[in-house]
């Protein structure tokens, strides 16, 4: 049997961190340092409390926890590929008050950028840390899918690891990751990506900040 593509696809994965009580380790650890850039980079790029957001791979809610406090209630949704990851963050690392203000019916589980049941009044998503566990071929079509589901999406926040052109085999980052363009974590060439999102129907800009472990931040605007 061949490496997945993804560690998160390998067999029991996901049941076998939860039952060690890792749910936090699943989603990269660094939990107040990841949170804290997220929020910062979502209120930069002018998301306001009464703004509807999803949360593309929200996991256990690391970013969750502190927007769904911040936004207006009911205006977070999360979707992920374990349903039990987003329950065990809900239970774990919300407050009696953040869960009064998130449902638990906005966390939807979704390994297929299908978005069932999330509605289309969407304003911002972010998919932080997500693209960068797949292989290339996974952005286009979860591209087209948030371009045709949410009309009113004003900007889609995408995380990536980037390589230079021309560069063949492994790079080290400037986090000190190790990407790769054949296994995870994966890195890209930026002029595919933004030839992918133009095709989906994003204008894409990419924007200078730093982020954790070296990931380079893509801002996509609908046209």
């Amino acid at each position: 049997m061949g490496r997945p593509p993804s560690p998160y696809l390998a067999p029991d994965f996901y049941d076998k961190a939860l039952a060690a009580g890792r749910h936090r380790d699943i989603v990269g650890g660094r939990w107040s340092e990841t949170a804290t850039a997220q929020m910062a980079l979502l209120r930069d790029e002018g998301l306001q409390p009464g703004d509807r957001l999803l949360d593309i791979g929200c996991g256990c809610l690391r970013l969750g926890h502190r927007a769904a406090a911040w936004l207006d209630p009911g205006h977070y949704w999360g979707t992920d590929a374990s349903g039990a990851l987003m329950r065990r963050g809900y239970e774990a690392e919300l407050d009696e008050a953040t869960r009064a203000r998130l449902p638990i019916g906005n966390l939807i589980e979704d390994a297929a950028f299908a978005f069932p049941g999330v509605p289309d009044s969407i304003d911002m998503a972010l998919a932080f840390a997500v693209f960068t566990h797949l292989p290339a071929d996974a952005l286009p079509p979860a591209l087209h899918s948030l371009r045709a589901r949410f009309p009113r999406l004003r900007r889609l926040l995408v995380t990536l690891f980037l390589a230079p052109d021309g560069h063949s085999g492994p790079l080290r980052q400037p986090d000190g990751v190790v990407t790769h363009p054949d296994r995870p974590p994966w890195h890209r060439y930026a002029a595919e990506v933004e030839a992918e999102a133009r095709a989906a129907g994003f204008a894409p800009e990419w924007r200078p900040r730093r982020l954790p472990r070296g990931q380079q931040l893509l801002a996509l605007i609908p046209v």
